[in-house]
């Protein structure tokens, strides 16, 4: 009866074998999977880590807007002037996790990050509520202020204009970016912590993989 068990452990596999050759339709599937499981508020949530040129790091969580299957990155954005902005301008390579304890699942990534193009970000930004568009506008994320109370001023200010016809432009100191991909890796639980683990890597133009021990 053991030995039954622990065979059926053994073979339990959520990552097929042999692994794809290219992890991006894979990790867009179980990007979807999450968002359509209706068990978190923030399906897309990334734990995104930047770090300064000399190597000091930082994290924090951003949400992913889409896995760019074609493009071989993943979507976000943000303040650029805040302090993943100016990291990130400052040393491009970053490193992300995805989590999904529903399904036992967490997709770590790597890559080089990139701006979008302003007519990229232009066209997401008018596609935001509004709220979302008027806190673009009048947070300098990672800045001091005086107190909460000026900052929800300045956005009942901008509100109102806006109620009054005025239109919200981007400001220039918000869009999107990409993340480049240079490296995926997906993990499955399984009991025992038999999990499967699968690393890619993207050598000369070409996705090598490995399975890695849990």
């Amino acid at each position: 009866m053991l030995t039954e068990a622990i065979a059926k452990l053994l073979s339990a596999s959520d990552l097929p074998e042999p692994p794809p050759a290219d992890p991006l339709p894979l990790l867009a599937a179980w990007f979807e999977q999450a968002r359509s499981s209706g068990r978190y508020d923030d399906p897309n949530a990334l734990a995104l880590a930047t770090s300064t040129p000399d190597g000091a790091p930082s994290v924090r969580m951003v949400l992913a807007k889409a896995i760019e299957v074609e493009r071989r990155a993943v979507a976000f954005y943000t303040n650029y002037d805040s302090r993943k902005g100016r990291e990130i301008a400052a040393n491009p390579r970053v490193a992300g996790v995805f989590h999904w304890p529903h399904a036992k699942r967490q997709a770590r990534i790597e890559g080089v990050v990139e701006r979008m193009t302003p007519a990229e970000s232009d066209e997401y930004f008018q596609s935001r509520p509004l709220l979302s568009r008027v806190g673009a506008c009048v947070s300098r994320q990672s800045t001091e202020i005086g107190s909460r109370s000026e900052l929800v001023a300045g956005a009942l200010s901008l509100a109102k204009a806006a109620a009054g016809g005025t239109p919200i432009s981007r400001p220039a100191h918000w869009g999107g970016f990409r993340i480049m991909l240079t490296a995926v890796e997906l993990w499955s639980g399984h009991e025992g912590r038999l999990h499967q683990r699968v690393r890619w890597s993207l050598e000369g133009g070409a996705w090598r993989h490995a399975l890695l021990a849990p």
